[in-house]
């Protein structure tokens, strides 16, 4: 049996164990201890160490071993609490938060692996720094994934007789993947959560604009710096395995108009509320979200019924970096839902102590500790959550947010959009560009690995932006 038709099943089954049950089954993260949270830091650690002690099992058992992990937390939750607890937090991680996420990867993967860039590009410093810019630029305007997935194979094509080129993928990461979708509320998950709690489209392009230009400018000058460093190390290099008279094109560009079709629907289901709700297995769902999934899943078959196979086969497409993402993540949102829940407790859990760091002892916020906790934790927990809890730990109020506590905003979107670039599962691009380099022959650094990259580069960035910015 599959893993993902497994986690349909528990799903079917959680949501017949009793009418209403995501509302009347919720987590009450006042309850619980931090132990509850040891599968979660189990996958975790699996993500980490399996590719590094046993990559062939990870390989072809990564996705029983995290269904392994989400049973681990399911089983005692229903044996210590309850069965209608365990089936709550099952239909509540699927309906409401899982199938939104997967749907919208899997249309933005389908329909840019639909866009091939054809042309003899050769990755120089000069061209590699464009590129990463202009993913960046895009990142905001179609989201990262739809920007990352529309980039990464015409920059591993650019960089294929490079001997290195890892430098390339993370920096990748870092910009297109993450801060580049700082701009707008299409950019990043968390900022599209802000723009439905009535964060206005213009208060996060204006705020965000310096501090997301700042990281950007100082991390692509790093970056040709460094590219710069190996190219020259390599001196000259293997015959380029993209034919000379190769000329620049791009084919397939009707996705184009498929890809602004997505952001649409993403932007119609932020903008028309009509107050209309589904009861979907005990879950209430507006119906503006069931027309924007919809949406997706009619674009994204559109481009696969019109684009041609022979141009994705050009584009070395396949299922695998989407399918190791849904597998991957389905088993993230079930095993995380005890931490968050934990930490939305506030002063009344068991992480009350880390949650205190954000105030002043006369209540106001400290800004500088709300870019470090939101980002850190949106390092390895979903960062659209965990911008919510801090959203509504520093006041919950879109309006007030965006006046008198807008330091504060900033602080909180900035955290949890760049600090996503610190692991691979900090956001959801990151694991797929991963994928889609390993296919491509790059030998992508481990999760740790990864992390130390982020370390280097990332952290002194940080600490310029905290002192510039969030003080």
């Amino acid at each position: 049996m599959s893993v993902a038709r497994t986690l349909f099943r528990l799903t079917l089954l959680a949501g017949a164990l009793s009418p209403g049950l995501a509302h009347a089954a919720g987590l009450d993260g006042s309850q619980l201890s931090l132990l509850w949270a040891l599968p979660f830091a189990g996958l975790l650690l699996s993500i980490a160490l399996f590719p590094i002690v046993a990559p062939e099992v990870w390989h072809h058992h990564f996705g029983k071993i995290s269904l392994g992990w989400a049973l681990a937390f399911l089983l005692p939750c229903a044996l210590w609490l309850d069965p209608a607890t365990a089936g709550g937090v099952v239909v509540h991680a699927m309906v409401d938060e899982y199938l939104p996420f997967i749907v919208l990867l899997f249309a933005l993967y389908t329909i840019s692996g639909g866009i091939l860039i054809t042309g003899n590009l050769h990755g120089s410093p000069v061209l590699n720094t464009g590129l990463l810019a202009l993913g960046a630029a895009c990142a905001s305007l179609m989201g990262t994934t739809g920007a990352a997935m529309l980039l990464i194979r015409p920059l591993l094509r650019a960089n294929d007789n490079r001997r290195h080129n890892v430098h390339v993928v993370v920096f990748f990461i870092f910009l297109v993947g993450n801060i580049g979708g700082g701009l707008t509320p299409i950019g990043d998950p968390p900022l599209f959560l802000g723009f439905l709690k009535g964060v206005s489209f213009a208060w996060t392009f204006s705020n965000m604009l310096l501090p997301v230009l700042t990281a950007c400018l100082i991390l692509l000058v790093v970056f040709y710096l460094l590219d710069s460093h190996y190219y020259r190390k390599e001196g000259v290099l293997p015959r380029d395995p993209t034919p000379d008279n190769a000329r620049l094109g791009i084919q397939g560009v009707f996705n184009f108009a498929l890809l602004a079709g997505v952001v649409g629907a993403v932007l119609m289901s932020g903008m028309w509320q009509p107050g209309l709700d589904l009861n979907v297995l005990g879950v209430k769902v507006g119906i503006q979200n069931l027309l924007r999934d919809g949406i997706l899943l009619t674009l994204a078959g559109a481009s696969l019924a019109l684009t041609p196979t022979t141009l994705r086969d050009a584009n070395e497409f396949n299922w695998g970096p989407i399918a190791e993402v849904g597998k991957l993540f389905a088993a993230i949102f079930i095993t995380m839902a005890p931490a968050i829940a934990i930490l939305r407790a506030g002063p009344q859990g068991d992480l009350a102590a880390l949650v205190a760091l954000v105030s002043s002892a006369d209540g106001s916020p400290i800004n500088p500790m709300y870019f470090w906790l939101t980002g850190s934790l949106s390092s390895f927990l979903d960062n659209a959550p965990t911008y919510l809890v801090f959203f509504n730990l520093a006041s919950g109020d879109a309006t007030q947010m965006m006046t008198e506590y807008s330091a504060t905003l900033l602080a909180i979107s900035a955290g949890a959009v760049f600090m996503g670039a610190n692991s691979y599962i900090g956001n959801a691009p990151n694991f797929m560009i991963k994928a889609i380099a390993e296919q491509r022959g790059v030998p992508m650094p481990g999760f740790f690995g990864y992390m130390g990259w982020a370390w280097v580069f990332l952290f002194p960035l940080f600490v310029l932006l905290t002192l510039v910015f969030f003080r």
